[in-house]
């Protein structure tokens, strides 16, 4: 005896006959007719007295009856609750980010999840990329907006735009304060290859950064000038560099306030043009957060108008397969 049995037998009931009942039941009368009589013989017992007028219940029949009913009526009364939390979303989502990205979007996307779930406690996280990896497998966070690693075993990821790393440095012309011999090409791009004459403040190895400057260096067979290391905020590199202790590599986003004010000079670099995707990454070790497909929807559909907008300068967006 199940569920679906009780709720078959209750519409029997409420019809009085196997055939109406099959009718509202997008069934036959011969599947009805046999699943009730299973029922009968699990119960050990008559339910119906059968006439050709349909059907009309026994004392049993009664007595089952009742409890058919508490029993729809819990079903209902958990798919209404279930329901209600669908709609409510998840009791709390931790989002991570990167300092640039965080300060992208998190604004955005705060406001369009309030509004979607406003009973959901919403927590923001700024991180390192390899701390936000694993924070994912331990659970700390739930989605997090991060420059695509090199590995990324473990993690489900969705690609959302692509940005192009610039050669920054203090107001003026980075080819002219970097007292290099090679200018930078007709289209006002810094030749990647330049860098070695250029001195640079960059994080240590273990950063995103470091490794993506590093591994186009060894590409190009030169060595970069790493004058100074910086593990601190994005906001205390780009500090160095205005007080003129050397030029670091940035997407144009993260140096956008910088450049309209005048502090900061970009110049994009070329020859080739390094790039670094930034997507979604949640675990795949881990139970997805409840509605986490509709969170990341929000989450692209934000970045999106971000980017449409103008608010992400420097950014290609990567269309969903």
């Amino acid at each position: 005896m199940n569920s679906d049995d009780l709720a078959c037998f209750a519409r029997v009931v409420a019809c009085g006959s196997f055939s109406r009942a099959a009718v509202e039941l997008g069934s036959d009368q011969s599947t009805i007719s046999r699943q009730m009589a299973r029922l009968e013989a699990e119960a050990r017992t008559r339910l119906f007295h059968r006439s050709g007028r349909g059907v009309e219940l026994t004392e049993p029949g009664r007595l089952l009856l009742a409890h058919a009913q508490r029993v729809a009526a819990a079903l209902d009364d958990a798919q209404r609750t279930l329901q209600a939390c669908a709609d409510d979303g998840p009791a709390q989502i931790v989002i991570a980010a990167q300092p640039t990205i965080a300060n992208t979007t998190f604004a955005a996307v705060g406001k369009a999840l309030r509004h979607q779930f406003p009973r959901t406690r919403l927590r923001f996280v700024e991180g390192l990329g390899t701390h936000m990896v694993g924070w994912l497998a331990s659970g700390e966070i739930d989605i997090a907006i991060l420059y695509l690693p090199a590995h990324a075993g473990g993690l489900e990821v969705d690609l959302l735009l692509r940005e192009q790393l610039c050669l920054v440095g203090p107001p003026g012309d980075p080819a002219d304060a970097a007292n290099s011999a090679k200018p930078a090409t007709n289209t006002g791009a810094w030749p990647l290859k330049a860098l070695a004459d250029v001195p640079l403040i960059l994080p240590s190895t273990p950063h995103g950064l470091r490794l993506l400057a590093e591994s186009l260096a060894s590409r190009l067979g030169i060595t970069l000038n790493v004058v100074m290391e910086c593990d601190a905020s994005t906001s205390v590199t780009k500090r160095l560099v205005q007080e003129g202790c050397g030029y670091t590599l940035l997407p144009l986003a993260a140096v956008s306030d910088e450049l309209a004010a005048g502090r900061l000079h970009a110049v994009p670099l070329a020859d080739p043009s390094p790039q670094r995707d930034v997507a979604l990454a949640t675990s795949r070790n881990r139970p997805p957060v409840a509605e986490q497909w509709d969170i990341t929807r929000i989450i692209r559909r934000e970045v999106q108008i971000i980017v449409a907008s103008g608010g992400w300068p420097g950014a290609t967006l990567i269309e969903q397969a």
